[in-house]
């Protein structure tokens, strides 16, 4: 039996095909083995010193070890990619010079995500359902349930039409039926 285990570990570094080196030093191998009776590709990567980070390994190589890829990436598609990156890096960098030039010149104006700029859906549901619920009810009636009463200010339900509404005061456990 150790014959056999230590002719299978020497067939495993002699039949290694070294595919690729990436700009880290990590080197990737693949090897044609044979598994449940079948042929079959073996693929990995051996990293450069000690340290086995695998934050290391370029996202082109890992899709080729995950089977994603059929070949390897060439070094000139690694080249080609990596100045691709550079430059999305670069117009990143300028368009941010770009915005806080404008925002200080006061060409465009900063803006603010909050519930303030909440979208209006009564405009919505007009602008969809026009000749439906408004004429039928004022906007009042509208935007408010059945069972809301007449304490509430108006003004709260126009700031807050996207908010679920209701206190829960007047629910009863088993009432609630599915439309028919």
């Amino acid at each position: 039996m150790s014959k056999r285990l230590v002719s299978r570990l020497l067939g495993m570094f002699q039949s290694r095909t070294q595919v690729g080196v990436d700009k880290a030093g990590n080197r990737y191998f693949t090897r044609v083995e044979e598994v449940d009776g079948a042929m079959k590709e073996r693929r990995w990567v051996e990293f450069k010193g000690a340290d086995q980070d695998s934050t290391t390994v370029p996202v082109e190589w890992i899709c080729w070890l995950n089977g994603q890829r059929k070949k390897a990436p060439t070094p000139e598609e690694l080249a080609e990619l990596e100045a691709r990156r550079e430059r999305v890096k670069q117009n990143i960098e300028l368009l941010k010079k770009k915005e806080e030039e404008e925002r200080k010149a006061g060409v465009r104006p900063v803006k603010k995500i909050g519930k303030s700029e909440s979208p209006n859906l009564q405009s919505f549901v007009k602008q969809q359902f026009t000749g439906t619920l408004d004429q039928q009810k004022g906007p009042e009636e509208v935007s408010r349930p059945k069972d809301a009463t007449d304490t509430e200010d108006s003004t709260t339900d126009i700031d807050r039409t996207s908010e679920p509404t209701g206190t829960g005061a007047t629910f009863k456990p088993g009432t609630w039926q599915p439309p028919a």
